[in-house]
């Protein structure tokens, strides 16, 4: 099924990774990027840059446009919806503009450019990769925003892979764990001043310190982009695939009861804090 892939998000990490991985299996990839800056690095790796704000759909409408021009009567066999920004601190004082703008990237901004790439995948029989987490499937504190946009597309993933099965068009979900990117630079950057002189101070310290500790020791982005390339060429690929160092230790956290998690966590951070 080779033709032509879009990948949102491709400037650097995980998508980085994906546009160089799917370019050595032969797709034509066109990686999106937010800046002129970030076009230079995916035309070394023979990736076609496109300017592209999934939150702006005028600016979807004109980089869909190029997209044709670049492809040139390729068939769209994928889109790659990667593009995606995090969201940290106590739900109780994180601003709701803060929230507003991780559902926007995240969640609506999917929706807008999946929309307007749907009518040529249907035409290519191709495939929409969503790249959720392991956030979307197990809610973990101090990330709410993050982990509220990746459980919604875990299920917008689902509901469209039903609405689009009479049209050849699979949605495959991938779930990355931690994974090695420049990221972790910006978590240990984390400002906490808003957190100061309340109850959360101390414990958001420590939850930023252990996930960039377990960041830094995560896997290398190559592993999600290894998952990226089986959900666009494997026959019948399952509907989600975890990116996670031990998948025993993942399906055993998600099976636990709720409250089981809840004194877990109370434990780990909440008594350790005190």
């Amino acid at each position: 099924m080779i033709g032509g892939v879009v990948v949102t998000g491709a400037s650097s990490g995980i998508g980085a990774a994906i546009v160089r991985a799917l370019r050595a299996r032969g797709f034509t990839v066109i990686g999106t990027v937010r800046r002129d800056d970030d076009k230079a690095a995916l035309e070394a790796n023979d990736v076609l840059p496109v300017i592209m704000d999934v939150t702006d759909v005028s600016s979807i409408a004109r980089a869909m446009r190029i997209v044709d021009q670049l492809l040139s009567g390729t068939p769209l066999v994928g889109l790659v919806n990667n593009a995606g920004i995090a969201g940290a601190g106590p739900l109780e004082l994180v601003p709701l503009d803060d929230v507003r703008r991780v559902l926007e990237v995240n969640v609506l901004g999917v929706i807008a450019v999946t929309q307007a790439f749907l009518p040529r995948l249907k035409r290519g029989h191709g495939r929409v990769i969503n790249i959720s987490s392991i956030s979307g499937r197990i809610a973990f504190p101090f990330i709410g925003p993050y982990v509220a946009s990746k459980f919604a597309l875990e299920g917008l993933s689902d509901s469209w892979r039903r609405e689009l099965l009479p049209f050849g068009v699979d949605v495959v979900v991938v779930e990355p764990g931690s994974v090695r990117t420049p990221i972790w630079d910006k978590v240990a950057a984390l400002d906490i001043a808003a957190v100061r002189g309340t109850a959360y101070e101390r414990v958001l310290e420590d939850f930023r310190d252990a996930a960039v500790r377990g960041g830094k020791r995560g896997l290398p982005p190559t592993r999600v982009a290894d998952a990226v390339v089986s959900a666009l060429t494997l026959a019948r690929p399952p509907a989600r695939i975890p990116v996670v160092r031990s998948r025993t230790r993942t399906i055993v956290t998600r099976l636990l009861p709720d409250r089981w998690l809840d004194r877990i966590v109370a434990r780990r951070l909440w008594r350790r804090a005190q």
